[in-house]
């Protein structure tokens, strides 16, 4: 597959070939889905708890004699069908992490950046220095190429970019590392520096052969 590669400025520079297997793979939508349940599933704090009989306040007498009174027979005032007793069964600390195969996830990543690559959505640039780094800098930048709402890719070692990032709502960056389904799919475009597209090439190739030994 061949992409064209634009400046910060939108005027085409150059090209650069990307492998059809990392960029072209056939796309499986329920993968996708899969992963990025998983994603969402790690990211909750799960540390929602209710209180249970044992952990409310209250006294453990009897709030009345067992018969002879015409109401329901109670133990106590704590228990859960009394207005400020105890949950039952309700939630308490957990962690909704689960186990997912390495297979599974470096699959969907080359179909989520194949699935961007075929709406055309995927845009390689020379590279992304920055003036400065300040946001009005990396707006420019994304207005230019007509990025929209917009994941940019660069090195780790590039800070501004990062920090003249932070403040757009439409906009995030990563570094090549930490590229991942749920920000591909969650962002309509893919704003990548040439450097970074062949680094995830080169991981996910690395990662398919070690898959097939």
């Amino acid at each position: 597959m061949k992409l064209d590669i634009k400046n910060l400025a939108g005027a085409t520079v150059g090209a650069i070939d990307l492998d059809d297997e990392i960029w072209g793979a056939e796309v499986n939508e329920h993968l996708l889905w899969e992963v990025v349940k998983w994603q969402r599933a790690r990211k909750r704090a799960g540390t929602h708890s209710t209180r249970t009989v044992a952990e409310v306040r209250g006294t453990n007498k009897k709030p009345y004699r067992q018969k002879g009174t015409g109401n329901a027979r109670q133990g106590s005032l704590r228990s859960h069908q009394m207005v400020g007793g105890g949950r039952a069964f309700g939630p308490h600390p957990r962690d909704y992490d689960y186990a997912l195969p390495k297979k599974v996830k470096k699959s969907a990543l080359r179909q989520a950046l194949s699935l961007r690559a075929k709406e055309q959505k995927v845009i390689v640039v020379d590279g992304f220095a920055l003036d400065a780094p300040k946001t009005k800098f990396v707006a420019k930048i994304i207005a230019a190429l007509g990025a929209g709402k917009a994941l940019l890719v660069d090195s780790k070692d590039n800070t501004g970019l990062h920090r003249g990032t932070r403040n757009l709502a439409k906009a995030k960056y990563l570094a090549p590392e930490g590229i991942n389904v749920y920000d591909i799919l969650n962002h309509e475009t893919l704003v990548i520096s040439a450097e970074s597209a062949k680094q995830i090439e080169a991981t996910l190739r690395d990662a398919a052969k070690k898959g097939a030994e």
